[in-house]
């Protein structure tokens, strides 16, 4: 949990008291899930915000037969339906692990309390908040500005750790071609 508290100093650029501190552990709940289990299915409501302490997750939509990966999660990441969490309506994607993760916890209301009892919940929910909206729009704008090649150079360039730990055919998925294509284009710039 020691990490927990260290990225959540980190983003809110100042130390948790003690009190806050203990009030939010209190309210953490430890889980750990095998390789390929889905943490939170099409369908059902998102009732957690995840801290990853080991571990990578991705988002995807579809079936077995037709996956769209848009998005992936890491150590030291937090990580939720977000959208589903805060209108505590189902969601229309998957959340799977990728490797064997654990994940601290915490529900909707013990959130909700968080920001009611503590003097940085507040600020750390909207840093967060803003985090995950900036990444979201940095992705986007990729999705619609540069070609895949430039993209698949992007992400190697910023997240080379997807490289090396997400099977290609997600990464093809995620930067949106096929992995057919994203072969060609690691065989250009090799």
């Amino acid at each position: 949990m020691d990490n927990i508290r260290f990225v959540l100093e980190r983003m809110a650029n100042s130390n948790l008291s003690e009190d806050d501190w203990q009030f939010f552990a209190a309210k953490l709940t430890k889980q750990s899930f095998n390789r390929k289990s889905t943490v939170l299915a099409a369908g059902q409501t998102e009732s957690h915000l995840s801290f990853i302490e080991k571990g990578i997750v991705r988002f995807y939509l579809g079936d077995e037969e037709k996956q769209t990966t848009f998005g992936f999660a890491f150590e030291n990441y937090f990580v939720s339906a977000y959208d589903s969490f805060l209108l505590q309506q189902p969601c229309n994607y998957y959340i799977e692990t990728l490797s064997d993760t654990i994940l601290w916890r915490l529900t909707h209301q013990d959130l909700a309390q968080i920001y009611e009892h503590t003097s940085i919940g507040n600020t750390i929910g909207r840093l967060a908040s803003e985090d995950l909206f900036l990444k979201k729009s940095k992705r986007e704008l990729s999705l619609l500005m540069d070609s895949p090649e430039t993209r698949y150079l992007k992400l190697f360039t910023e997240q080379p750790h997807l490289l090396k730990q997400i099977p290609l055919k997600y990464i093809a998925s995620y930067i949106g071609i096929t992995p057919q294509a994203l072969s060609r284009i690691r065989r250009r710039i090799c």
